[in-house]
């Protein structure tokens, strides 16, 4: 059943595609590359997001921060410091992101009672872009709302 779910979601793109735009308008996009966030404080921002979140740090052009997790990043600007072009208002803290994990939810859950990070909302059920999932909910130290999400089996 796992398996079916990655096929899924690695291939969202061209079934959406498939099935949106079959009155002959071409898509325009085809998947997220990456998001920039911004942050007050790099180094606690790199903790959680490396630590608790298990995302693999990377620098780029310049020495530039980035966490990398499947094929999509997060790219890292400090607040005032900001690369160009930026956001219009690049504000700490303004982030809702909903992420998939690659383990159960409640190994997830296990995982942040033991790094003593607070869960602010959860287990609840939800419904993410391919059906319904399970989901926590926490904050990263600049506030933004972080929901991790398990697939949850859609006959239930």
């Amino acid at each position: 059943m796992a398996s079916a779910w990655r096929y899924l979601i690695q291939n969202m793109a061209a079934i959406v595609s498939r099935n949106l735009f079959q009155n002959g308008a071409d898509p325009v996009i085809d998947h997220l590359d990456h998001i920039v966030l911004t942050t007050t404080d790099v180094d606690a921002c790199k903790d959680f997001y490396v630590r608790i979140l298990g995302m693999t740090p990377e620098r780029f052009r310049q020495g530039r921060l980035a966490f990398r997790f499947g094929n999509q990043k997060i790219n890292v600007h400090e607040r005032g410091k900001e690369f160009e072009p930026k956001a219009h208002l690049p504000v700490p803290g303004a982030l809702d992101l909903c992420f998939i994990a690659s383990i159960a939810l409640e190994q997830v859950i296990a995982h942040l009672q033991e790094q003593e990070w607070p869960i602010v909302e959860g287990p609840v059920e939800r419904t993410g872009t391919t059906g319904p999932i399970r989901s926590v909910y926490v904050r990263d130290p600049d506030l933004n709302l972080i929901e991790i999400s398990e697939l949850a089996d859609p006959r239930t």
